[in-house]
């Protein structure tokens, strides 16, 4: 499985970020935030096998950060929890163009 995203908006909500990504003219939610009790996680809106490791990246013309992270469970957002992720989305907000999400 592999969705490729296209960032529309990422905005800063305290220490997490919120946003809007659009996937073959769907719009989904995202939320990006610091691991939280789970770990390292991602909940999307497909409905995967629990424990499967993904590689998440988002990316844009000159910065990309990724992580593997954990799927965790279905969501109507796309949810990622991940310390990395969230510290270099700080530090780089406005660069994003896509998300990718792969099945490892």
């Amino acid at each position: 499985m592999k969705y490729e995203l296209k960032i529309k908006n990422l905005d800063i909500q305290e220490s997490y970020f919120v946003g809007k990504a659009e996937l073959l003219g769907r719009e989904y939610k995202i939320n990006i935030q610091h691991e939280s009790r789970l770990g390292k996680a991602i909940l999307i809106p497909s409905k995967e096998k629990l424990g499967q490791q993904m590689l998440v990246t988002l990316s844009g013309p000159e910065k990309f950060v990724e992580d593997f992270l954990i799927y965790s469970g279905e969501s109507e957002w796309i949810e990622i929890d991940s310390n990395k992720i969230t510290d270099y989305v700080a530090d780089n907000q406005d660069k994003f163009d896509y998300l990718e999400i792969h099945t490892i």
